[in-house]
């Protein structure tokens, strides 16, 4: 791999990072915030159902993620295994478009009007 690519990589996992580090802290409030004022799993989708601040929120929280775990871990199986190449490549690829999906499935059912 080229240092740019290194680069733009590296760079990609600090600024998804960051973004992790807000999301989780916003998600976390919420749950706090839900669970102090016992609302039900009825009333919490109730709320985030058709609210497209929420879709957003979460549809950002997902890229994130997309983005940033393939990232670390090619980094963990390339340090551990030497595994380099296309096929890591494709394999992380794969892997970021699998969250990506799933991640926006979750995201549909808790927002979808």
């Amino acid at each position: 791999m080229n240092l740019r690519t290194q680069v733009l990589l590296w760079g990609a996992q600090r600024a998804s990072a960051a973004v992790l580090a807000f999301c989780v802290l916003v998600h976390l409030v919420t749950i706090i915030y839900a669970v102090r004022n016992g609302l039900t799993a009825a009333e919490i989708l109730a709320r985030t159902s058709g609210s497209v601040a929420w879709t957003l929120f979460y549809t950002v929280f997902v890229v994130a993620i997309a983005v940033h775990a393939p990232i670390g871990l090619r980094n963990v199986l390339a340090e551990t295994f030497q595994w380099r190449g296309r096929g890591l490549d494709l394999a992380m690829l794969i892997l970021a478009l699998t969250l990506a999906l799933w991640g926006w499935r979750a995201v549909y059912a808790i927002t979808a009007a």
